[in-house]
This record gives C-alpha cells, structure tokens and sequence, in this order.
C-alpha cells in the first residue's frame, strides 16, 4: 500500500485539500478529537501518517513512507537522501536573520566577527554566514528563537518568518533574508524509480494539479 507522510501544523490542511482534489481523501485528520496518527483513505489505496514537519523527510527516506510533504526549510537544513519532485506553492515563508529594533546593525554584514546567532536552523546560518565570510557564533535554539536577543544569548536570530507579527511583538526586525521555502512533495527514490504502489501516477497527477494553477 501506497504511504504518504503528512506533517501536522500548517500545512496539513492544505495538503490534504491538494490529496482531495485527486481522489485521495484523508479529511479524517481534521475531526475533533481525532488522535489517531495513521489512518487509510476510504478507497483504501493509500495510508497516510501524521507526523512533525521535521521527521517527515525521515520516515521518507527510510523508507516507511513512500512520499512525504514538507517545507523546503526542512530539507534545506537536514539534507536527507529523498527526491524532491514538486514545489506545491503553499506553506510559504522565508527564513531571514533578525535583530532588536535598536540594534546599530543594519545588515549582516556589518555584523564584527565572532558575534553569537542563535537558531534552530544552525546547518542553513552556517552555510549562509560561510558564504558571507563572516565567522558567527551559532547557539542552538529549539524554540521561541526570538527570545535571543530579549535575553542577550545572542545578538541576532536565524528564524522562520511567516507575516513578520512574531518578530514585530517582540521588538525585532530583520535585516536579510537567507531564503524563501514553500511546501515540497519528496519521495523514496528507488519506490520512485520502480513507481512502488502506483507512487508515480500520484506524482503526476500532483503534478498536473499544481502545474495548472499556476
């Protein structure tokens, strides 16, 4: 059987209105009360799992699911062995660096060398401050990343930003942007190659999809 890993949060309500609109329903996720993490579609072709953003590409690459959705951040800073097949165009945000609003930096790159950043995307900052030239003290944050430079841990953040509110109730502002992501469709790639469970013509069909709505 055909399995999909979908990542619970924001994306899980688009992704599975994209999976309706090709026959494959997995709505039960959204009940009320609903605390199951693995259910099978009413046609019964294709089991889907609800996991965290994070471990999607794993189960992906693992191969306990054939294909996965999940943000290209993700992917960007874990670096997992998955195919990436499709940009879905939704789920969009950009990761950017931020400081305090009073802060004398107006850019990284005024930013003195050996200067603390903390992130939970420590592998994403180093290879952007690398390609800067700037050496920078990452601190690992696994969340509420904005309260670095509150409590002086660090003087800038390395974070995910959606509308910006976060930052702005926080008293912070960015200053670059490393990248924008959006959501992915991955796949196992030798179940992709074999076209596994039919897992190429959900491809396509994805594909089709997105294709004509842009």
């Amino acid at each position: 059987m055909l399995t999909v890993a979908l990542a619970k949060g924001g994306l899980l309500k688009e992704s599975i209105r994209m999976f309706q609109s090709i026959g494959l329903d997995f709505s039960a996720f959204l009940e009320p009360g609903m605390r199951q993490l693995q259910i099978v579609e009413p046609t019964g072709r294709v089991r889907a799992l609800k996991v965290r953003n994070g471990d999607v590409p794993v189960y992906v690459e693992y191969g306990q699911a054939h294909l996965g959705i999940v943000g290209y951040d993700v992917l960007k800073e874990k670096r997992p062995n998955v195919a990436h097949l499709v940009d879905l165009g939704f789920g969009g945000c950009r990761v950017s660096v931020a400081v305090k609003n009073d802060s004398r930096y107006q850019s990284a790159l005024d930013f003195p060398a050996h200067m603390r950043v903390a992130s939970t995307l420590v592998n994403c900052s180093r290879e952007y401050f690398h390609d800067l030239d700037i050496p920078v003290e990452l601190v690992y944050l696994s969340g509420a990343v904005e309260l670095g430079p509150i409590t002086g841990i660090s003087e800038a953040i390395v974070d995910i930003v959606e509308t910006g509110t976060t930052l702005r109730e926080n008293g912070l502002r960015e200053t670059d942007v490393l990248f924008n992501s959006t959501a992915r469709l991955v796949g196992h790639p030798l179940s992709y190659r074999l076209n596994q469970d039919g897992m190429g013509d959900v491809v396509e069909q994805i594909r089709e999809l997105v294709t004509a709505k842009v």
